[in-house]
């Protein structure tokens, strides 16, 4: 995606946030399916918390995954073509734009969640 300044509230991507641990196994998930352009950009947060996954605007009025949420964006701090963030602890790209698809597919990225979930507690409950 490159900026070109005209992102409206009808183009702008949403945005479904979950905890990192389940959102990094989802990326996995979604790149071991070797689905090329299935996954689109995902910003982390500074703190390490959340994973956000760009979506199709329009996204969050169905979004109903149970420990993610997806909000509209309506363009707001939407700026494509910026280099990778720097490692200082602030929000920036895990997966930048200019290197994956335009946006995530909600389909697959449902369906990697969920999967992410199910390893996760299979996971934990070998402990």
């Amino acid at each position: 995606m490159e900026s070109t300044g005209t992102n409206t509230a009808t183009d702008a991507p949403d945005l479904v946030t979950v905890p990192t641990r389940q959102g990094l196994e989802a990326v996995d998930i979604i790149r071991r399916a070797s689905r090329a352009g299935a996954v689109g950009p995902v910003l982390h947060d500074g703190s390490g918390d959340t994973l956000g996954f760009l979506v199709p605007p329009g996204t969050a009025d169905a979004w109903d995954m149970p420990g993610s949420a997806c909000t509209q964006t309506n363009g707001r701090g939407m700026r494509f073509g910026d280099a990778v963030p720097p490692a200082t602890g602030a929000t920036g790209w895990l997966l930048p734009p200019e290197a994956v698809g335009p946006v995530t597919d909600p389909a697959v990225l449902r369906e990697a969640l969920g999967e992410a979930a199910r390893l996760i507690e299979a996971a934990d409950n070998c402990r």
